[in-house]
């Protein structure tokens, strides 16, 4: 999508094929800085540290990773080479535990190595693999977009075509993904075919993804006002909202959803308000081997700092702010699950199904 008029990917491999580049989203909003990648250590911090987030992207992330292992590797013994890379692989693949793109795109540059056998085969395989990862985000996302289209063309034919308020939590935008976004897809897609639209963005604590998103709907020209988190609920009871879109870091088999804490609060909001809640559910992050969700999708738990301080900007300089006296105890739980009940319908790739629709939907979408 665009950053001041120009077009971006969230990562992109470096013209020497030598090092990954990625848009280093710490210093977001405020600043734009790439970030080079230069070893599959480094991507595990940027994993890990959130220099990049979003399910899709940590997958493509991760895909990149393994490639920039095999580089490193390239010398070593085949034996050596695939012991290495196995430990290379498992630090990548617990950099962060609830988003299941990251353990898929671990596990297919897995099997395009086992097919390989000297290690400069392998190291091409794996960039292979790591760029069709990435292009088939892309083209994911697009298609996010076209059916999610339909759904919100829908609502403002019933609204006799004014604006309509559409509410998301954290940042499902492109800056999730490789490009386009999967809950910003459909808010791309929407504005592109003419339909008046506004956003509601929770700002979403405690790392503030929100800040992102209302960034890039500004930088795309898509109307938004941020909101704090616990408004959301006020506005659909007054009538303010008209549609939900959530992201997604795992669904499971029955449609229970993981996605960024405070999810499940705006879901029973909106189903105690009969304000249709969907999901942007790409199918990599779609658990078939996970029968149900709730209390079996790990929990992520993250440094209680990024509860107790706020980082923000202050006479020209970016600063981070203790919110509370020292020794407060703080819990930062960095997801939550959606049962399948509060969930409308899931937008996917391959339509948009109900929660007794969406396994056998995907399925049959994916062998057709």
């Amino acid at each position: 999508m665009l950053i001041d008029g120009v077009h971006y990917r969230s990562i992109w491999p470096a013209e020497d094929g030598g090092s990954v580049l990625i848009i280093d989203q710490r210093k977001l909003p405020f600043d734009v800085e790439v970030e080079t990648i230069r070893t599959y250590r480094e991507m595990v911090v940027a994993i890990r540290d959130m220099h990049l987030r979003g399910a899709p992207l940590i997958g493509a992330a991760a895909a990149y990773g393994v490639y920039l292992a095999c580089l490193e590797l390239a010398n070593d013994e085949p034996a050596q080479f695939d012991a290495a890379v196995d430990r290379a692989m498992a630090e990548l693949r617990e950099a962060r535990p609830t988003a299941v793109n990251l353990h898929w795109a671990i596990e297919r540059q897995r099997m395009a190595l086992s097919c390989c056998s000297s290690p400069d085969e392998k190291a091409r395989a794996a960039r292979r693999t790591a760029d069709a990862i990435a292009e088939e985000d892309m083209e994911i996302c697009a298609r996010l977009g076209t059916h999610g289209t339909r759904i919100v063309s829908a609502l403002s034919e019933e609204a006799g075509g004014r604006t309509l308020n559409v509410l998301t939590h954290c940042n499902a935008g492109w800056l999730a993904t490789v490009d386009y976004g999967t809950v910003t897809a459909v808010i791309y897609e929407a504005a592109a075919q003419g339909i008046p639209l506004h956003v509601w963005v929770d700002e979403t604590r405690p790392r503030n993804q929100g800040a992102l998103t209302a960034w890039e709907l500004t930088q795309n020209n898509v109307p938004n006002t941020v909101i704090c988190d616990n408004a959301g609920g006020h506005l659909m009871q007054n009538g303010m909202v008209d549609l939900a879109i959530v992201g997604t870091d795992r669904t499971a088999r029955n449609g229970d959803v993981a996605n960024k804490i405070g999810t499940y609060l705006k879901a029973v909001a909106a189903y105690d308000n009969r304000v249709p809640f969907y999901v942007a559910l790409p199918s990599p992050s779609f658990d078939a081997e996970m029968p149900a969700g709730v209390g079996s999708i790990p929990i992520e738990e993250r440094d209680p700092g990024e509860v107790l301080s706020v980082r923000g900007m202050r006479a020209g300089r970016e600063e981070t702010v203790a919110l509370y006296p020292e020794g407060t105890e703080a819990a930062n739980y960095a997801f939550d699950v959606t049962p399948a009940h509060y969930v409308t319908g899931y937008i996917t790739e391959h339509g948009v199904f109900t929660a007794s629709e969406l396994a056998e939907g995907l399925m049959a979408g994916q062998s057709s």
